[in-house]
């Protein structure tokens, strides 16, 4: 996993929480947490951070990979405001995830590994989004669309109903938008 994500994890804990909270973090899951964006990293690492979090705060690890990709998205919003800019809503926004962002993540990160998704829309304002990845990160794709609907002024509401960790080939996720007035 490339140090960005873990990069934007410290940001998203301490601005939360506070800079002995990251501490904390690394202590309780045994990591140094030293961590340059261009560099790769055991996935391993996320997993204890998420271990460590889910245990201080009593909550699942898919609540607090979740609740992490909503955070995320503003810090990653602006850090790549070119990906956003050219839409005004989420929906044209997720539809460049393949074609247009993943491919740039991979230059600008080489040997990132990202997950790959499918799409089709049944209305206007609905999109099943297929999800598949070998870390079965499907809590952190949830929290980043929650997290780009707000962007974007939108609610979504996420039903999962396909899951890689009840056996499934691939997550399957309708996402319902609709604009806030």
């Amino acid at each position: 996993m490339k140090g960005v994500i873990f990069q934007i994890l410290e940001q998203v804990i301490v601005q939360e929480h506070g800079e002995d909270a990251w501490e904390g973090l690394l202590d309780a899951a045994e990591l140094d947490g030293a961590y340059t964006s261009l560099a790769s990293y055991p996935d391993e690492h996320l997993f204890k951070l998420v271990a460590a979090a889910s245990a201080a705060l009593q909550e699942t690890p898919q609540r607090i990979i979740r609740r992490f990709g909503r955070k995320a998205f503003p810090h990653l919003a602006g850090k790549y405001p070119l990906f956003l800019t050219p839409h005004n809503s989420t929906i044209p926004f997720l539809l460049t995830l393949n074609d247009i962002i993943h491919p740039e993540v991979r230059k600008l990160y080489p040997g990132a590994d990202v997950p790959e998704f499918d799409f089709s829309q049944t209305a206007d304002r609905i999109l099943i989004l297929g999800y598949s990845s070998r870390r079965k990160l499907c809590a952190l794709a949830e929290g980043l669309i929650e997290g780009a609907a707000e962007h974007y002024g939108e609610r979504v509401l996420l039903e999962q109903t396909s899951c890689m960790h009840r056996g499934d080939d691939k997550c399957v996720i309708r996402c319902s938008f609709e604009r806030i007035a």
